[in-house]
């Protein structure tokens, strides 16, 4: 089996890394038989990177006129065509446009599709003042790039609508089911305990594994990170994109 899994977005600081983390680690428990296998081209701040327990590789994919620098960028695809298993790499917002125009310009897409690759990307949408620049983001992407478009809803920064619509309900969304099949939904929890909890993780840069043995992080804690694990554990396995896995307990 080969996947890869792109990460996208041209908006900031919306949690593309997080989502990262979570899918790595997510088909790392679920995928015994096939090897995971990270990457981070984010040039401005790889955090994805910064996972110790993900073993994610950094490639430097932009030159000195922050232009797609092909040469690195044709090493990784050629990586990840003849590596087996599953790929999942972050991609930075200030790569996101050159990404999507060298992908379109070589097109990649059909490359991986003839070397037998599923491709995935998946699209982080926050809600609030950043909404509409992730909407954009998405939109790009759905229009560049034939894949499978994941969509992650990350309503910690507002509700994710438009007119009062969800959404499920948006034009765009409707006109592309095609493409965009699945969303996966981040949900605001209780700043004062999942919240710190979560910013905890996430400052440490660990994972949920991890988070089971950490010192610094005691019984209850652990069961709220628990929950939130088995919250999106339980929605990526809720159809056939992910049915070869299973909830981890």
């Amino acid at each position: 089996m080969k996947e890869v899994h792109l990460i996208t977005q041209g908006k900031g600081g919306v949690g593309k890394s997080l989502v990262a983390s979570f899918i790595a680690q997510y088909l790392r428990a679920t995928n015994q038989d096939s090897s995971v296998h990270c990457f981070d081209t984010d040039p401005v701040n790889p955090t994805f990177s910064r996972y110790k327990a993900l073993d994610v590789s950094v490639v430097n994919i932009l030159n000195n006129n922050n232009n797609i620098d092909s040469r690195n960028f044709d090493g990784l695809i050629e990586q990840l065509v003849e590596t087996d298993g599953i790929a999942v790499v972050d991609n930075g917002a200030a790569t996101f446009v050159p990404l999507m125009s060298y992908m379109a310009e070589n097109s990649v897409d059909a490359l991986l599709a003839d070397s037998g690759v599923e491709l995935y990307i998946h699209s982080v949408i926050a809600g609030g003042q950043a909404q509409k620049d992730c909407l954009d983001g998405l939109f790009k992407t759905v229009k560049s790039v034939q894949a499978h478009v994941v969509v992650w809803l990350n309503h910690h920064f507002g509700q994710i609508e438009e007119s009062g619509k969800s959404f499920s309900e948006f034009k765009f969304v409707k006109d592309h089911r095609d493409k965009i099949i699945k969303t996966v939904e981040l949900y605001p929890r209780n700043p004062d305990t999942f919240g710190k909890d979560i910013h905890k993780m996430t400052t440490l840069n660990l994972t949920f594994d991890e988070i089971a043995k950490h010192p610094d992080f005691t019984m209850m804690p652990r069961q709220r990170l628990k929950q939130v694990r088995n919250d999106i554990w339980g929605q990526l396995a809720q159809d056939e994109l992910f049915s070869r896995a299973g909830n981890q307990e």
